[in-house]
Order: structure tokens, then sequence, then C-alpha cells
């Protein structure tokens, strides 16, 4: 009878792995992870478990438990070589460049004929290398090291010339150059991007926006270098103007493909509207990530290391979080590891440097709400999650009643949380070419500040696929 029951036991087991295993290769990661997890629940000694269930939190970015799932498949079995690579890709992601090479040399160990695992240890050791000799030769002010005034635009472009002033025509007139794939010259970049900084560095860490009476204010979430959904949010929303005032919330570049084109249209409404027209740091307008996830290799395919170097400077001085009509919160991550910080520690933030790995800037970056109560560790391995008591403390403390924060991919573009006071909004449909998700964004009317949320589907972009200046490594 014991035997029996053991039988069915494993029999159970193996069908919810094959579950598993289908709903990943229909790629509903969630759904697979959650027969996983079934099937850990009743057998935890099986290392092919905990191993799929890596997998797919690496599909959907939970980087955190990724690493956590294989180290467990490497402790039931020391050498299950796919908990390796699984690890060694989480680490990677993390950019924990260091920990992916320890993994890698263990696969290479355990079978030393494995040529890809030889190709992959030799690019996470350059990718160690660069990083290091990087950090060694590091320019604090990029900007005042480069010349702009001898660079020379040649008779033959024809494209967008930066004027003294810039207007919204001149910010159609770039998008619908953009929109034809063309590329402004790096003279106009440049001059942009000095001129932002000097707009972001007159800001604080948070910044106070009023929203007059009868007028509509739109947050947008992650757009991540989808250049042509971003153009139909303008469609579907009309373009920036003063009564037509956004807030896009970070994670405005990577993975997609076209994120200079997003960048630099997104800097020019600011330049445009500096009033009326808002931008906050994401966890992806960071160095480490730029490395990894795409940015820095599209940068040095239409442009140069300069040009990255800027960027990243400026970066620095996006401010991290907004508080509207002394309502509503905006931060691109979460909330903290620590009861009572307000407002006005987060508006005296030190914010103009790379982010830490922990404190209060890592976590508005970083962090995620969770449904149980408390703080737990975060499934990305950076920052935490939240649960509803600490969103409610906090606003509590801080007069507020909302708190709108972006960084997750949504199915329908958002999500409504711990009793309607946490809202995750995402700007970017059909993530990375594959998610098959809307994207949405928020609206806000001055006068009752209640929110109201729009819908979109994704737009058709030329053949350049996401993630295509992304680390190969990505791919393991």
């Amino acid at each position: 009878m014991v035997e029996e029951v053991k039988g069915d036991s494993l029999a159970r087991v193996e069908e919810l792995k094959q579950l598993g295993n289908q709903k990943f290769k229909e790629k509903h990661f969630g759904e697979a992870i959650a027969f996983y997890t079934q099937a850990i629940e009743l057998d935890p000694s099986l290392p092919v478990l905990y191993s799929n269930r890596s997998l797919a939190n690496l599909k959907v970015e939970n980087y955190g438990f990724a690493e956590k799932d294989a180290s467990e498949a490497i402790r039931l079995d020391p050498n299950f070589i796919k908990g390796y690579y699984r690890r060694g890709s989480a680490n990677f992601a993390m950019c924990r460049f260091k920990e992916a090479i320890k993994d890698l040399k263990a696969v290479c160990k355990i079978v030393p004929n494995d040529k890809e695992a030889k190709n992959k240890l030799r690019s996470a050791q350059k990718e160690f290398r660069a990083l290091k000799f990087a950090e060694a030769l590091e320019m604090e002010t990029p900007s005042k090291a480069i010349d702009i005034q001898n660079l020379e635009v040649p008779d033959s472009y024809t494209g967008p010339r930066l004027p003294e002033v810039v207007t919204p025509e001149w910010v159609q007139e770039l998008m619908e150059y953009f929109k034809n794939q063309k590329q402004l010259h790096k003279k106009y970049v440049l001059e942009m991007l000095i001129r932002v900084k000097e707009v972001l560095s007159s800001l604080r860490s948070l910044v106070y926006i009023d929203i007059p009476q009868e007028e509509e204010f739109t947050v947008c979430g992650d757009v991540h270098g989808q250049f042509y959904d971003l153009l139909n949010i303008f469609e579907l929303n009309g373009v920036p103007s003063p009564s037509n005032p956004f807030l896009f919330n970070g994670d405005f570049v990577d993975r997609g493909s076209f994120s200079v084109e997003v960048m630099l249209t997104l800097f020019a409404w600011k330049l445009c509207y500096p009033e009326h027209f808002h931008l906050l740091r994401g966890n992806h307008e960071t160095k480490n990530m730029n490395k990894v996830y795409g940015f820095e290799g599209e940068v040095h395919h239409k442009y140069d290391t300069n040009t990255m170097e800027l960027f990243s400077e400026i970066f620095c001085y996006l401010p991290l979080a907004a508080v509207l009509n002394s309502k509503v919160m905006v931060t691109h991550g979460g909330l903290f590891s620590q009861d009572g910080v307000k407002l006005s520690d987060i508006e005296n933030l030190d914010r103009v440097k790379e982010p830490p790995d922990s404190g209060i800037m890592c976590e508005l970056l970083w962090s995620d709400p969770i449904k149980s109560n408390g703080r737990h560790p975060s499934k990305r391995g950076v920052g935490l999650s939240f649960g509803p008591d600490v969103a409610h403390r906090f606003l509590d403390e801080n007069n507020l009643e909302l708190l709108v924060r972006s960084h997750e991919v949504k199915e329908e573009g958002y999500e409504v949380e711990a009793d309607g006071r946490v809202i995750t909004i995402f700007s970017a449909p059909n993530y990375c070419d594959q998610m098959g998700n809307k994207g949405a964004v928020l609206k806000f009317k001055g006068n009752d500040m209640k929110p109201q949320f729009k819908t979109f589907t994704a737009v058709p972009h030329p053949n350049v696929p996401a993630m295509a200046y992304a680390k190969p490594f990505m791919f393991m």
C-alpha cells in the first residue's frame, strides 16, 4: 500500500513537471513556475525541478530566485551541469561576473570537452576584465572632456539640426526622422545631452509636481527601447504640451533595439517643456545594466564610446521620485527595508552616482510589491519585496494616498495592489517581442487624482529584434 502511494506521488510529480515544461514551451512562464513549484512540494529531492524552475525564473527576470533554485539543484547534485549553467546566467544577469566565471569553470571541470561552456567562460572573463578596466579609467565628468565645437557636420547631412530653442515642431520632426530609421548627427546628440544635464542638475532627487484642477496628467512606465510603441503612446494620448503633461517612470533603454531613439526623443521633449515633461531614473539607467542588456552596444553601434560615457553621466542626474499634488508618489521600483523613510530623505539624497547595492536609492530603483505582509527577499537578487502593510505605513506616515511604480511587465499593462494603494504601470507592449502583454498608461485629473488606465497593444517595428545589441551571454 505504501509503495502504491509512493508510485502515485512519483507519477504526479512527473505529470506536474511535464505540465510545467509545456507551459514553458508556450511561453507562459508564470504558470510553468507554478507547476514546478507544486512538483517540488511533492518531492523536494529532484534537482531537475529546481533547474527547470530556475530557467523559467530567468525568463521572467526573477534572477534572485533563479540563482537560489540553481544553487539548490547544485546542492542536491554537485555534478548537475544545468544547475551551474543556470546559476551562471543568473549571476551574469545581475552583473556578478566574478560569480558567473566560477560557475562556468565548474561546468568546464565536470565536462572538459564542452566547447560551448568554454566559449561562455571566455565571454564572462572578457566582460569581467572590461568592467575592471573601465572602472580604472573612469572619467568623473565626460561632458567636460568632449570638444563639441570642433565636430564638423558635413554638407551631405540632411537631418534635423539642434536649434537654440527646442520647439515642439522640431521634436516632431526629429521623431519622424527617427521613424524612418535615420540617425541624428553626433554633434547634435552631444549638444542635446549637455543641455539636458543643465536642466536635470537643477532638480532635487524628489520633485514636486502640481497638476491644475482641470488638467490631465499622464504617467508612463517602462518603454525599454521600443521606439515605435513610444510613437504610438503619443499618437493615442497626444504629444506633450503645457496642457498635456507627461511623466516617464524610468527604464527608457535596454532590451528594445531602438533605445537611442527613445532616449533622444524623451530628452528632446524635456528640453522643449522642462516644466511639463518629467523623467525619473529606472534601474536600467545605470552602467551595469546598459553593459549587459543592450544600450551600451547600441550606442557603440550608432555612435561611439564618448557618447555612451555622456549618456551614463546624464543618467545620474535623473530624479528618483516625484510627488503629484501632494497625494501620489511615483518612483520606478518601490519602498524600503526600514520604516520611517520620509519624503525629505528622498528629496535630499545624493543621487549623482551609480546606485549602490543597498539603501534608499537602490530600493527606490529595484524593489517590488508582493501580496503577503512584511518584507521579503527580492526575486531579483537586488532590493526587496514589500507587502501591503509596508506600503500602507509609508503612505500614511507621509500623508500620501497612492504609490505608483513600474519595473515589472504586467499582462494587462498594469496591476492594482495593496487595497488600491499601489499601482504598477508598464508601457512596453509585447515586451522583448515575445511576452504578448499589453502596454498601459496611467492618467490623473488634477481635481480628484483618481487613477484611470488606458491600455494598448504593440505596433510593428523594423526588422531589428529586441536584444539585438545585448551581450550574447544573455542567450544561454
